[in-house]
């Protein structure tokens, strides 16, 4: 992610431009997350799309989030590879006896 993070970093700096401050960029991936949820019930769910809807990617609606994410973290100074890194290390020991056989892959 770290790479990710600079390649943006270093676009909005080509471009002369600043983050927007954390609460808009929290607005923005709420707004980000209610499209994807929208196009997973789409997909997989009761509701389908209007006619006339346009047409949405799953892999296009997640990476609107993971720029948006990588906008929170560089205004931030967060590193997204330890952000993760922490995250795995928790759910490993947290998690590790928690849901038992998966039903799904037998």
């Amino acid at each position: 992610m770290e790479k990710y993070q600079k390649e943006l970093d270093e676009f909005f700096k080509t471009k002369g431009w600043d983050y927007w401050p954390p609460l808009v960029v929290l607005a923005r991936l709420f707004e980000e997350g209610g499209e994807l949820a929208r196009l997973v019930n789409h997909l997989y769910g009761e509701k389908k799309k209007k006619d006339g809807e346009k047409e949405q990617e799953l892999e296009g609606e997640i990476g609107d989030i993971l720029f948006t994410l990588i906008c929170l973290a560089n205004s931030t100074g967060i590193n997204l590879d330890n952000a993760i890194r922490k995250t795995l290390d928790k759910v490993a020991v947290r998690d590790k006896d928690r849901f038992g056989k998966n039903a799904r892959s037998e």
